[in-house]
């Protein structure tokens, strides 16, 4: 067995039996002479990252540690709510195709976010999720301690390898159902965005300051870069601020860590950002570096966790163009880039598309940009992959509630987080018209699927308004709510729909990822201009437009109702060979532009070198 160990001051390859040993806080360090065993001393914790095995190779390699408070590993592991969570899980996994050196750190929230139970009016109830770990997460020896409240919270972790043998992202998971802890401290890994304000600081500071103890714990001494996924992580520049100097600001080198974070916002609402009120930040994290210092970085009047993170980062970025002007409205004066979400080609085409992009774009996995030359794919090929994939999804739906729906039928799907800015229910302002539009210019059937969040009570009376609207008028236009959305539902809806159907309220929508899906199946987009749409929209090409950017609700509503009756059910109904042409464009123009790998090549020359 290879014993060896890097010198961490100067990296020379040192064995245990012929070096210069010294321990610090516990642990044995080993040094190749007495020059170095003294820079050591002098300065510790600037070069204790580095004191690990020396053939831990894998572990070295890793430049880039990215932070998210959740991420979408499996369906089966309930470590993701929604849209965050997903992307997280895409961008890594387009990580481990491109071979970029990427190590992920999240929680392991055991009853996860929630399951969601609807009651015959549509009220949402919300039910635990219980989950033991088990393959494929693996436990890991390793263990830190963080302060809560004064207290010592012990954390162990679990490791989740996305990618193949070749080229392989772990993903490190952070947990405190530890026996030494309090049942409280035990709970903090338990729920995803559950409990009060304290419990979700508590949360946070597990996530960024644990999570950068874990790492080292773990060896990965490497890490040159990290990518905060929101605010949630922000607190990882007090332990960088912490390791690299000492205990009076003095010591601290502010440009050190903001060289090395990278911050990325997602959402351009203002109650979207995390912030906590001192009293409870100085009780719950604790003197992790002075008050005065910390109100400087993250605000006077309360603990703003995208301050935090911006004032500390050498890049920081929203996830759209429109996007990017929003969050420099909202922040003024940082300099804020923009670098446009995407998706996982090989996660989110369904096995019919799969197979025929195999066939006639046999890079596509690879380098997902080929999927430009989908526009010599013949129609009738995308038309019986599209086919496919309805009857699985209808199949699901007839299980799922008993409801049969037509092949016949224009079927619009929709399938966000329920709340009030999405709209859900836009469609459905003028009910009696758009069923006097479906007796006249074609039928129509909607599928509508997503959770609201257990206190918001507007989110939830948009499901509830649909639902009323569904047994209303379910007889002329068949309305179906699938409950508990998750991965595996939004692959076969995003799939088996012939219209992706998005209205946000503008400029609430930061990115959306749900219609780069889509595109990834044919199926087009018919949206508010927001988010990537603006980016990703061509009239009658790759999908249609709602409203104008500068939004009316009144005026998207009509303009809604008047292009479905109009333009949209005309073209599907009796000019089949343009409806193609615009599936065929989705894929050519947006799925080959709105991918991770795309997004992760942008991330690595804009963000991560330099």
């Amino acid at each position: 067995m290879n014993d060896s160990r890097r010198d961490p001051v100067c990296g020379m390859v040192v064995l245990p039996d012929t070096s210069l040993p010294f321990t610090f806080e516990g642990q044995m360090i080993y040094f190749c002479s007495e020059y170095c065993r003294d820079k050591f001393q002098q300065h510790p914790r600037r070069y204790l990252a580095t004191a690990v095995p020396a053939d831990d190779d894998a572990k070295e390699s890793k430049r880039v540690a990215y932070f998210t408070m959740e991420v979408a590993l499996d369906c089966n592991i309930p470590t993701y709510s929604g849209g965050l969570g997903v992307l997280a899980g895409d961008m890594l996994r387009a990580c481990a195709d491109l071979n970029v050196p990427v190590v992920g750190v999240s929680m392991l929230w055991r009853k996860g976010y929630f399951e969601q139970v609807l009651d015959p009016q549509g009220r949402q109830q919300e039910r635990p999720v219980h989950f033991e770990p088990g393959l494929p997460l693996r436990s890991l020896p390793a263990r830190v301690e963080v302060s809560i409240e004064g207290r010592t919270v012990r954390v162990r972790a679990w490791q989740y390898d996305l990618g193949d043998s070749d080229s392989k992202v772990p993903v490190i998971l952070l947990d405190t159902d530890v026996e030494e802890n309090s049942e409280y401290d035990r709970s903090l890994t338990a729920c995803l965005y559950g409990g009060d304000r304290n419990h979700r600081l508590a949360q946070e500071t597990i996530l960024g300051i644990g999570g950068v103890r874990m790492l080292r714990a773990l060896g990965y001494c490497g890490v040159q870069r990290f990518h905060m996924n929101e605010g949630h992580a922000s607190l990882l520049v007090l332990e960088l601020m912490n390791w690299q100097g000492g205990s009076a600001p003095a010591d601290w080198d502010f440009e050190d860590v903001r060289q090395r974070c990278i911050f990325t916002t997602h959402t351009p609402v203002p109650a979207g950002h995390d912030q906590f009120d001192w009293s409870s930040v100085e009780r719950i994290v604790g003197p992790a570096v002075s008050m005065d210092v910390l109100r400087m970085l993250g605000g006077q009047e309360r603990l703003n966790m995208t301050l935090l993170g911006l004032n500390l980062s050498r890049y920081v970025n929203g996830v759209a163009q429109r996007h990017e002007e929003v969050s420099r409205e909202m922040f003024p004066g940082y300099p804020i880039h923009h670098i446009t979400n995407g998706v996982h080609s090989a996660t989110w085409a369904c096995e019919s598309f799969q197979r025929l992009y195999d066939e006639y774009i046999p890079d596509w996995r690879k380098d997902p940009a080929m999927l430009r030359k989908a526009l010599s794919i013949p129609n009738e090929k995308i038309s019986a992959a599209h086919e496919e994939a309805q009857t699985r999804l209808f199949a699901f739906v007839k299980e799922r509630t008993g409801r049969a729906l037509s092949g016949d039928a224009l079927t619009i799907g929709f399938a966000r987080r329920a709340t009030a800015y999405k709209r859900a229910g836009l469609v459905f302002s003028d009910p009696a018209r758009l069923v006097q539009i479906a007796r006249t210019a074609g039928p129509l059937q909607f599928i509508f699927a997503g959770k609201a969040h257990p206190q918001d009570e507007g989110g939830k009376r948009e499901i509830e308004h649909i639902i009323a609207v569904a047994r209303a008028i379910g007889q002329e236009i068949p309305v179906v709510y699938l409950e508990n959305y998750d991965l595996e539902m939004a692959k076969l809806l995003v799939s088996g729909v012939d219209l992706w159907l998005n209205t946000p309220q503008c400029p609430m929508e930061a990115s959306g990822t749900s219609g780069m899906k889509a595109a990834h199946n044919g199926v087009p987009s018919f949206s508010t201009l927001d988010g990537w749409w603006i980016e990703g929209h061509i009239e009658g090409v790759t999908g249609w437009s709602i409203g104008a950017s500068a939004a009316d609700p009144l005026d998207d509503a009509a303009d809604l109702v008047r292009k479905l009756e109009e333009v949209i059910l005309p073209t599907f109904y009796h000019n089949r060979e343009q409806w193609m042409n615009v599936m065929r464009h989705a894929i050519a123009l947006n799925a080959s532009y709105f991918n991770t790998h795309r997004m992760v090549q942008q991330y690595v020359t804009n963000a991560y070198l330099g």
